[in-house]
């Protein structure tokens, strides 16, 4: 090939330079050539300066944040439905036709699959893509809803749930816990670290959301829709929603680490999921930040039924109004988490009004378990009783946003092939301690009587602030 041919000099060289644009020549290039004459000028070549790429503005990185958390709030959203239809509806349905407060309790059972997430968890992490996994789940959400439209509700009189409609909802929750380590699995590799408060409060937001439609919103439509139309119309929900986590761009695109050659076994495998910096005070942290919450808001909408408000305006404000109020502190911790603060602090704080809500509750509970109260409460003590409730969830709501930010931040510390593995590790001991005093609670007030069971319930939700002396430092 030839050479570099000579070019007309720049009023500012004196020496004979070589063309800069000529292309295919054989040798260096002359820019990477040293120029003889010192008095050379670069400023001669205005074409030849590289300059730095311009940084992206706030917009397009706002459009691909939006981009991510629009599909992924689609998907929290369909995944509430379940939690509301168990946890709103079907007690206040259970209580309405007599069962005991211990029954109603034990109706939490059928969330059983949620517990055991960590067993297929590694397959969902290991085999094949999360997206499939995603969709599939959410199919098969569908299909259980269309079963469900099959068959009768339970009849006038019954003492508990048919068999038949509880297999079906314990499959239906099989099937959404496998959606949400999917899901879960999605977020913790697709959010950047500057995007987990707002991707945290999507998630929340969202899921809470379905759970207010699927509670309150059931209550309100039950008596115009019948049961067959509402669960086809359930099943319509989530065949879009796996239409949405098939073709959304973000979820398409995410890259997937590859599989490890070696498969970690089962021993293994825990050491490192418990080497992960933090791993171990979150778990502790997460299985016990809402006893004493989960057990008073699952109580006390069912001993406001018994004081005599009626069934319509309790699913009215504990189905809708008190998850408004959830998503309105969810999204309030995302505000603030947007705006620097850090999880620990943010916690410290809102534990303090979370209990002092408690307390306030907690006071309303003996006015209305007194003896000498009314057998059905004025409309001081009843409006003060049911914006006890609002209060309830909209702290709740803020407490839970933030610690999902803390959990996600400890899992991101793990490595990419045991995120999803951790994060539903963390996720499952946050349901267990949800659990086990939800099951429990219409026991303990059976047993105990409800004044002494709310005074447990105030002293559970003191240990979280203490239990934050001790976090790691990793986690601050």
């Amino acid at each position: 090939m030839p050479a570099w041919p000579p070019l007309t000099q720049p009023q500012s060289c004196r020496c004979v330079t070589p063309n800069p644009i000529a292309t295919g020549r054989t040798g260096p290039p002359p820019w990477e050539q040293p120029c003889p004459c010192s008095e050379w000028d670069p400023s001669s070549f205005p074409s030849l300066v590289l300059k730095a790429a311009p940084a992206p503005g706030p917009r397009p990185l706002a459009m691909a944040m939006r981009g991510k958390l629009l599909p992924l709030a689609g998907l929290y959203l369909v995944q509430g439905l379940p939690y509301g239809l168990q946890s709103g509806l079907l007690p206040v349905l259970l209580r309405a036709r007599g069962l005991s407060l211990t029954r109603v309790g034990l109706a939490r059972a059928l969330y059983a699959p949620w517990l055991f997430k960590l067993v297929w968890a590694p397959l969902v992490d290991t085999w094949g893509s999360p997206r499939g996994w995603l969709a599939l789940s959410t199919v098969a959400l569908g299909l259980v809803c269309g079963l469900l439209a099959t068959l009768p509700p339970a009849g006038a009189g019954g003492a508990a749930l048919p068999v038949p409609v509880a297999a079906l909802l314990l499959l239906l929750n099989l099937a959404a816990a496998v959606q949400d380590v999917a899901l879960d699995m999605l977020a913790v590799r697709l959010l950047e670290p500057a995007e987990l408060g707002p991707g945290n409060t999507v998630q929340v937001v969202a899921y809470k959301l379905g759970a207010a439609l699927a509670s309150g919103g059931l209550l309100a439509l039950l008596p115009a829709l019948s049961w067959t139309l509402l669960f086809l119309l359930l099943a319509a929900t989530y065949w879009l929603a796996a239409a949405l986590a098939w073709v959304a761009p973000a979820l398409r695109q995410l890259p997937v680490p590859p599989p490890s050659a070696n498969p970690r076994p089962s021993l293994r495998l825990q050491q490192d999921l418990l080497a992960v910096p933090g791993t171990l005070w979150t778990a502790g942290f997460v299985l016990t930040y809402k006893l004493g919450e989960q057990g008073a808001s699952g109580l006390f909408p069912l001993l406001l039924l018994d004081s005599g408000i009626s069934t319509p305006e309790l699913g009215l404000w504990n189905g809708v109004g008190a998850v408004l109020c959830s998503i309105a502190g969810s999204s309030l911790g995302g505000v603030l988490l947007a705006r620097r603060w850090q999880p620990l602090p943010l916690l410290r704080s809102v534990l303090w009004f979370r209990l002092g809500g408690l307390t306030y509750q907690t006071a309303l509970l003996f006015q209305l378990n007194s003896p000498r109260a009314n057998p059905v409460p004025g409309t001081v003590l009843r409006g003060a009783a049911l914006l006890s409730l609002c209060l309830q969830h909209l702290l709740g709501g803020l407490v839970t946003t933030t610690t999902f930010t803390m959990m996600m931040r400890c899992s991101q510390l793990a490595p990419s092939a045991l995120q999803a593995t951790h994060y539903s590790l963390l996720a499952t001991l946050e349901l267990l301690g949800k659990l086990l005093v939800g099951t429990l609670a219409g026991a303990l007030a059976d047993s105990l009587g409800p004044r002494l069971c709310f005074s447990l319930f105030l002293a559970l939700s003191a240990t979280p602030m203490l239990y934050l002396g001790f976090a790691p430092s990793a986690l601050v």
